[in-house]
């Protein structure tokens, strides 16, 4: 199944916007990536070709770095760090809890594709662990009950904005 072509309307823009930058591939796949939550296998020859590169190497890319997701993945990623320092203060607990409150394992997106878990080795945040990070905040000493509401949080912003929209 082919790119429809309101997603080509967006890749095309994505492309544009970055297309006079230098080196502007990593760019490309980060806005890919934020607007479409993963890299859709059909832009790849896309991304390739108004790039001048080789479709292979687009994967290559794209393989290489842990960040891009070539399925769909939930609007916010959640990272609970795996560190020695966290775990000595309890985030192996936290990550048990993590895992029941949003009924999912690492690597999986909750049911309303909201929210997208996975660990993370270290948030350079050792003295202040346990440390999750919710896309680009990071949040110390957290505990379940912590967790539980920054999730909360997520969610009633979530819900706020798309009552808005």
């Amino acid at each position: 199944m082919g790119l429809n072509l309101d997603y080509k309307a967006e890749l095309d823009n994505i492309i544009r916007d970055h297309i006079d930058m230098e080196g502007p591939l990593l760019p490309v796949l980060h806005a890919v990536m934020a607007r479409f939550s993963h890299i859709p296998k059909d832009a790849i020859p896309i991304i390739a070709r108004k790039l001048n590169l080789s479709s292979a190497e687009v994967s290559g890319v794209v393989s290489f770095y842990h960040d891009f997701k070539k399925e769909k993945v939930g609007r916010h990623k959640v990272q609970i760090c795996r560190s020695e320092a966290c775990q000595a203060m309890g985030s192996r607990e936290l990550e048990v809890h993590a895992k029941k409150s949003l009924k999912v394992d690492f690597g999986e997106s909750t049911n309303d594709d909201l929210i997208f878990l996975e660990p993370v080795y270290c948030l350079g945040n050792c003295a202040c662990s346990p440390s999750v990070r919710i896309d680009d905040e990071i949040h110390a000493r957290v505990t379940p009950s912590g967790f539980d509401k920054l999730i909360s949080d997520l969610r009633s912003v979530n819900h706020h904005k798309a009552r808005n929209s």
